[in-house]
């Protein structure tokens, strides 16, 4: 089971989801207050395990309803994802993979450890 982190940044929080070994698999926008941070550790719980996968690297893709998985190319063809909630918003994103096998393991990750996994506050 993974972990979400959430840190205090200069200008307020943001999170990182973790598998088991450590490695990032996630990460959240920066949020103006914890409370903020905290709901969307939980929208990022409730929606990974249940998202569709949209690949946008496909020439016809097919739009996927939300939430969902997107998996694009970034501007040096790199490949990442993004996970949009119910209303389409951003809820967190990936690193850059070289390979779309890689993205799409990252996406497995993020379905697999979001749901359940603990979270870890900054101290005070």
């Amino acid at each position: 089971m993974g972990k979400f982190v959430i840190k205090k940044t200069n200008t307020g929080y943001n999170f990182n989801l973790k598998a088991n070994n450590g490695e990032t698999i996630a990460t959240s926008e920066v949020y103006t207050t914890l409370d903020a941070a905290r709901n969307g550790v939980a929208s990022v719980a409730k929606n990974a395990p249940i998202a569709n996968l949209e690949d946008q690297t496909l020439a016809d893709f097919e739009v996927a309803k939300h939430p969902k998985f997107e998996i694009y190319k970034d501007k040096t063809e790199q490949f990442r994802f993004r996970l949009k909630a119910k209303n389409g918003e951003i809820i967190a994103m990936s690193e850059a993979y070289t390979t779309k096998a890689n993205c799409k393991n990252g996406v497995k990750s993020v379905m697999k450890n979001a749901e359940g996994a603990k979270v870890i506050e900054p101290e005070e």
